[in-house]
């Protein structure tokens, strides 16, 4: 045996085609999932969020998506609500609450989550003023937006519907009449 030096697997220039190669894939991946802002416009959403209570109490109209990561139709309404959240950071609070986190059940029973999307509409002074359940497209959520912004009535959409108190009935006797979900 002579001492020769074991030959290298790849030459100089196949290692600079693979280091390109190996570039190139990077960025068109990058690019598949979105650019350089990683995760979905759902993730991206959730990642931004304030905390309700903020959201609530800060002076800003609020509009509160209760969602879940595996719920189709949240992924579809997600983009549409990235856009209205950059849009109006400054004039309308976008939080998203995941009704699979535990953290959240209070809100969800609280706010009667019985469908998803829901989307929960609160004034600037952190009063419900509407609630929607379903998919919204970006018209109408910017309607629904522009609305919460100027303190004016809501838009007549389908499927939207008015929060208001009632003022005629007592609270000892509030207990006493059908909920939402009884038949009698």
């Amino acid at each position: 045996m002579t001492g020769s030096s074991p030959q290298p697997l790849l030459g100089p220039v196949q290692r600079i085609v693979l280091v390109v190669a190996a570039i190139v894939l990077a960025v068109g991946l990058t690019m598949m999932r979105g650019g350089l802002q990683s995760g979905s416009p759902l993730e991206q959403l959730a990642r931004r969020s304030m905390t309700p209570d903020v959201a609530l109490s800060n002076g800003r109209p609020t509009m509160i998506e209760f969602y879940a990561d595996w719920c189709q139709v949240c992924r579809e309404m997600a983009p549409a609500m990235l856009k209205l959240e950059q849009s109006m950071q400054q004039q309308l609070d976008v939080v998203m609450v995941n009704v699979d986190n535990p953290r959240w059940q209070d809100l969800v029973d609280r706010y009667d989550v019985n469908g998803i999307p829901q989307l929960n509409l609160f004034n600037a002074e952190g009063d419900a003023v509407g609630r929607s359940i379903g998919l919204r497209r970006e018209q109408e959520l910017s309607l629904l937006a522009d609305a919460l912004i100027q303190g004016s009535p809501l838009p007549s959409l389908q499927g939207l519907g008015r929060v208001s108190e009632r003022t005629d009935v007592a609270p000892q006797q509030a207990s006493l009449t059908a909920g939402p979900r009884s038949h009698g």
